[in-house]
């Protein structure tokens, strides 16, 4: 039994160009190498970060003393 299904399209998470998710595109699920290496750039140089709460009261300089 063989499915007939239209093609995946997924944004690139870069770029937003639209991609066709295949097992054969080595970028996936970016575009391109350089959205890719542009992404990665992104996590080396911590751009991504996800934001914390205030610690309570005093927590933080119990945490600069250690």
């Amino acid at each position: 039994m063989t499915r007939d299904t239209a093609p995946r399209i997924v944004k690139c998470p870069h770029c937003a160009k639209p991609v066709e998710w295949r097992t054969d595109n080595k970028f996936r699920p970016f575009c391109s190498e350089r959205c890719r290496q542009i992404d990665m750039g992104a996590w080396a140089s911590e751009s991504y970060r996800i934001p914390a709460a205030k610690p309570p009261d005093g927590m933080s300089e119990d945490l600069d003393d250690a």
